[in-house]
């Protein structure tokens, strides 16, 4: 790994990323909006992987060192993930970082962490068409959640879909695929519109959904904007049973700032639910709400956030190194028993194998799983196993 401080990196000896020979702990960089519209949604990230650092530290540590985790605070702004990722790897010189949620704070850490050879996990489904060496991406790409979800819309809500989203790179990156697949499999797009995020002043977009009369609309929002998306389509009498609403981003956590009497009824797609019925799941959940509270939800992105920490610590003891280089050659293949179920790294492009899951919000704030795949999906980031995939590229 690189690191060193100001613009310049200085090259650290073998195995020595994170983590000097005379020290008892190796620095990991744990970076999340903890301010600002996704502050909603990324906090809980980061508990989740101060409680799995904690869980390796309790068994004894990695290589005989102590995890410490280095917190910074995103803020909502992407710039700001680029100067707190270069921050944490020259200055922290960390052995990794984990963090983020949107697409836009991605991209913005995404050439930081090349230039500087350092390693980020990104815990949150995202858009695909992307497939970084210095990434590994634990929540789903788009053949993991959002073409399984309209086949399944296709096949039993309808076909008249209205796309709404915040105006970034993964909602406009994700309508673009969807676009693609209504095409192929006989859909009809009524609508597609974007807002900006921290929007809260919905009721002209309802309007224009109501005029549509849509089958579906599918929801790429995220962060706050949700909260009044909702509230203001139930004042506006548009209830589950009229049209289906279909979230990629509102899970337990959201659920939960906005109430499930408002959300119940309407659906999401994700890989784990807080109901999901494993062994692990069950201690998950219990020391989760044991470490922050018996108010306090799991949902897919922390359980994700959550894996990411337990993977990097097993590709460092297969690699018995902290270099990034031999964490990422030891990763290849490795598997974890995950609570959503067991996750194995896909060496191809460093995305995780994982089960799909719809299910629909209940009045008590989780979900009632309507479908599942059946078995963990192979990630296929750029669609190439779609016929109608070949055309898309990356998104703006």
């Amino acid at each position: 790994m690189l690191a060193g401080c100001g613009s310049k990196a200085v090259e650290q000896k073998d195995g020595d990323s994170g983590a000097s020979p005379s020290s008892d702990t190796v620095k990991v960089g744990v970076l999340h909006s903890l301010s600002g519209t996704m502050a909603i949604s990324e906090v809980s990230l980061k508990d989740a992987e101060l409680m799995a650092i904690d869980e390796i530290n309790q068994a004894g540590g990695l290589l005989g060192k102590k995890i410490e985790p280095v917190i910074e605070d995103g803020a909502s702004d992407w710039p700001t993930f680029a100067e707190k990722a270069k921050k944490l790897l020259q200055k922290d010189e960390v052995a990794t970082i984990f963090g983020g949620w949107t697409s836009a704070s991605r991209k913005a850490m995404l050439p930081v962490v090349e230039q500087n050879k350092g390693l980020l996990w990104y815990p949150v489904q995202y858009e695909g068409m992307e497939s970084s060496p210095n990434i590994f991406y634990t929540g789903a790409t788009t053949n993991q959640q959002i073409v399984p979800a309209v086949s399944w819309l296709l096949e039993n809500r309808g076909k008249k879909f209205f796309l709404i989203g915040s105006d970034y790179v993964f909602p406009r990156t994700a309508n673009k695929i969807i676009k693609a697949q209504l095409k192929a499999e006989g859909g009809e797009l009524l609508g597609e519109e974007y807002t900006p995020l921290g929007h809260t002043d919905y009721n002209t977009l309802i309007s224009k959904i109501k005029s549509a009369k849509p089958d579906v609309i599918f929801n790429t929002l995220n962060g706050d904007s949700n909260v009044a998306f909702f509230k203001q389509l139930k004042d506006a009498g548009i209830k589950p049973g009229d049209m289906t609403v279909m979230s990629v981003s509102i899970a337990e956590e959201e659920i939960r700032g906005i109430g499930g009497d408002i959300l119940a009824g309407h659906l999401a797609v994700w890989n784990y639910f807080q109901t999901t019925d494993t062994p692990e799941n069950k201690t998950f959940v219990q020391k989760y709400k044991e470490k922050y509270g018996n108010d306090r939800v799991t949902d897919d992105p922390i359980e994700a956030a959550y894996d990411a920490v337990h993977l990097w610590a097993e590709a460092v003891k297969k690699a018995g190194s902290f270099e990034v280089e031999k964490v990422k050659a030891a990763a290849k293949g490795i598997e974890f028993k995950a609570p959503g179920g067991t996750v194995k790294i896909e060496g191809e492009n460093q995305h995780l194998w994982k089960t799909v899951r719809i299910g629909e919000i209940q009045s008590d704030g989780q979900f009632k799983e309507l479908w599942n795949s059946g078995k963990a999906v192979k990630p296929d980031p750029y669609l190439k196993s779609y016929p109608w995939g070949s055309g898309l590229s990356q998104g703006n």
